[in-house]
C-alpha cells in the first residue's frame, strides 16, 4: 500500500478529528507548495499572498461581500509553521478532551460555530470600534485559534472540574485553564500585535460557553441553533451503504450462508484490532462488532 493511500485510508475511517487536522495540514502543504513553485519559476511571489488574502476574513465588510467563503476557509488557512503546529497541538489536545468528555458528534459543529464567532467580532470590532478605525480594510484573519478556544471552552462549560496536568504546572481544572487562556487573551489585545487573533479568540470563546451552557442544560437537542449546527457537524459523515429493502423470508441454506459471511467479517474486524487497535475501526465496524456481542448475550 502506497503511502498516499495510506493517507486516503486514513482519512477516511479516521474520526472528525484526524479530519480537521488533516485538512488544516494538507491546506498549509498546498500553499507553501505553490510559493515553492513561484519562487523555482522566478514568478512574483506576490501570487501566492493574492491566493492567501482570497481565502483569509477581510475586516472590510464590502471585501467580505465579494469573498464570502473566507468565513469557513479562513479556519483552515495558517501561513506560518508555528502557527499552524500550535493550533494544531492545541486542536489535537482539548478535541480529544471534547471527544471523550462530551460528543465526539459535535466536534466539527463547534469548530465552525467557534471559527464563525471569532469572524464576526473581528468584523464588528475593526468596523464599530474607534481603536480599530485606522486599520479598517487592510487588515485581515487566518487560523483555526477562534476555532479551538470554541472546544476549549465549550467542554470546560460541560466539564468543569474535571483535570488535566500541565507541563511544569501540575493538575489544573479546565475552568480554570479555560479562564486563563480568556484572560491572556484580553490582556494582549492593547499590545495591537495580533489584536485581531486576540479578538477572534473571545469572540471563539464566548460562543464555545454558550454551546458547552446548552449541552450541559440539555437544550441542545430539537432547536433552530442544534438543527443549523447538525448541517455543518454532517459534513464529514460518511454515506452508509445500507438500503431497506422487502424480501421474503430466507431459506436455511441462505440463512447458513448469511451467517458465514458475518462470521467472516467479524473474523477481520477482531484481526484488524489485532493489527492496529480498536480506535482503528470504521463507526460500521464498531457497530457490528458491539451488535455481535448483544447477540451472544
Amino acid at each position: 500500500m502506497s503511502i498516499w493511500t495510506e493517507i486516503k485510508e486514513s482519512f477516511r475511517q479516521g474520526s472528525t478529528l484526524t479530519r480537521l487536522i488533516y485538512i488544516n495540514t494538507g491546506v498549509f502543504i498546498i500553499i507553501k507548495l505553490l510559493q515553492l513553485i513561484l519562487l523555482l519559476s522566478g514568478l512574483d511571489m506576490a501570487y501566492a499572498s493574492i491566493v492567501i488574502n482570497w481565502l483569509s476574513v477581510p475586516s472590510d465588510p464590502l471585501l467580505l461581500l465579494i469573498r464570502p467563503w473566507s468565513l469557513i476557509t479562513y479556519m483552515f488557512l495558517h501561513y506560518d509553521f508555528f502557527h499552524i503546529l500550535f493550533n494544531l497541538l492545541y486542536l489535537w489536545w482539548f478535541g480529544r478532551l471534547f471527544a471523550q468528555l462530551v460528543d465526539v458528534r459535535k466536534l466539527l459543529t463547534i469548530y465552525i460555530w467557534g471559527g464563525l464567532a471569532g469572524a464576526a467580532l473581528y468584523i464588528f470590532s475593526f468596523n464599530l470600534l474607534p481603536a480599530f478605525h485606522p486599520q479598517g480594510g487592510s487588515s485581515s484573519l487566518l487560523g483555526a485559534s477562534a476555532s479551538v478556544m470554541a472546544i476549549l471552552f465549550a467542554v470546560a462549560r460541560v466539564r468543569p472540574n474535571f483535570t488535566v496536568y500541565l507541563f511544569l504546572i501540575g493538575p489544573v481544572k479546565l475552568k480554570y485553564l479555560a479562564m486563563g487562556a480568556f484572560i491572556i487573551d484580553l490582556i494582549s489585545i492593547p499590545g495591537m500585535a495580533n489584536t485581531g487573533g486576540h479578538l477572534a479568540h473571545i469572540g471563539g470563546a464566548l460562543i464555545g460557553l454558550l454551546y458547552g451552557w446548552k449541552l450541559s442544560e440539555g437544550r441542545i437537542n430539537g432547536n433552530f441553533f442544534d438543527k443549523m449546527a447538525s448541517r455543518s457537524g454532517n459534513l464529514f459523515k460518511r454515506k452508509s451503504n445500507l438500503r431497506v429493502t422487502h424480501s421474503r423470508p430466507m431459506s436455511d441454506m441462505e440463512y447458513n450462508a448469511m451467517k458465514q459471511r458475518r462470521q467472516k467479517e467479524l473474523d477481520r474486524i477482531l484481526e484488524k484490532i489485532k493489527q492496529s487497535g480498536y480506535d482503528s475501526l470504521s463507526k460500521e465496524e464498531k457497530q457490528m462488532l458491539f451488535n455481535a456481542s448483544q447477540d451472544k448475550n
